[in-house]
């Protein structure tokens, strides 16, 4: 019995080989698009083929290899770019925790950038819509779950999934026209 689960999962990952192979190439295209860089949409590719090979059992049919594995590389990219939008929000809220803003030896320069750029974050996150707002802050700020946002504000996991989308992507063109304004 062994044996031949051996030789399903060596016929299985002989599939898996030739199917990346052949498809690999045009899905890592699609991910140049979509993830904007050489260097993500490498990586992208890599962990797809990955995540992929790990779950080979759920693809039906190996003519929807490509579509799927493309699937599964678009979620990735568009995980990757939701981490890089937070990083600034993330910083943001490891300054508010530290109770001194001015480290010693700090230029006066470096804390007003700070404080200009959280300035900026903060006004924008109060010119978004209410309903935004209120699914950004509880999400995002206050960090409780999607659930529980959802129960909170007495709607649907996907309503809130919907609103927070929504509020991120304003917020992002918000702080992107503010900073690419304050630059030229």
């Amino acid at each position: 019995m062994r044996h031949s689960a051996e030789v399903c999962g060596t016929i299985a990952n002989i599939n898996f080989e030739e199917l990346a192979n052949e498809h690999k190439d045009a899905v890592y295209r699609q991910m140049l698009r979509v993830c904007g860089n050489h260097e993500d949409a490498e990586d992208v590719l890599m962990e797809a083929l990955l995540k992929a090979f790990r779950s080979l059992e759920q693809l039906r049919d190996s003519k929807a290899f490509r579509a799927w594995l493309a699937q599964i590389a678009r979620r990735l990219c568009w995980q990757l770019r939701e981490r890089e939008t937070m990083a600034p929000l993330l910083q943001l809220s490891e300054m508010e925790e530290s109770a001194e803003l001015v480290q010693p030896g700090e230029l006066q320069d470096v804390v007003v950038a700070r404080q200009e750029i959280k300035d900026l974050l903060w006004q924008a996150v109060s010119e978004l819509p209410e309903d935004a707002r209120e699914v950004y802050m509880l999400r995002d700020v206050e960090d409780l779950s999607g659930e529980e946002v959802a129960a909170k504000l007495g709607i649907s996991l996907a309503a809130m999934k919907s609103r927070l989308h929504r509020a991120r992507q304003a917020l992002r063109e918000k702080l992107d026209a503010r900073l690419g304004a304050s630059i030229v």
